[in-house]
């Protein structure tokens, strides 16, 4: 586990989810375009945040604060597909 790796996971996983949105926002045009437009927004403050912590200097060990970093991506995107799911139910039950 090193650095690159860790960086790559966080444009993988939140580019994935970027990507995610803007496929249901073409696919089901009944999603609430707003709704949508606010999790691509919050991906993106993620992706920041996230690579900010990835470049801050670390005091201690490392590989805790990568695996930390790791869980945080995964908890944090899951919580983003959690959103996104709730919308698009909410539209197609309309």
């Amino acid at each position: 586990m090193n650095l690159r790796d860790i960086k790559k996971d966080i444009e993988y996983v939140l580019g994935a989810f970027v990507e995610d949105c803007s496929v249901v926002a073409s696919v089901n045009p009944k999603a609430a375009e707003e709704e949508v437009a606010a999790l691509m927004e919050q991906a993106i403050d993620l992706y920041n945040e996230l690579r900010d912590k990835v470049n801050a200097k670390v005091e201690g060990s490392v590989k805790a604060h990568y695996t930390a970093l790791r869980k945080e991506i995964l908890s944090k995107t899951d919580a983003l597909y959690e959103k996104l799911s709730a919308t698009v139910k909410s539209a197609v039950s309309e």
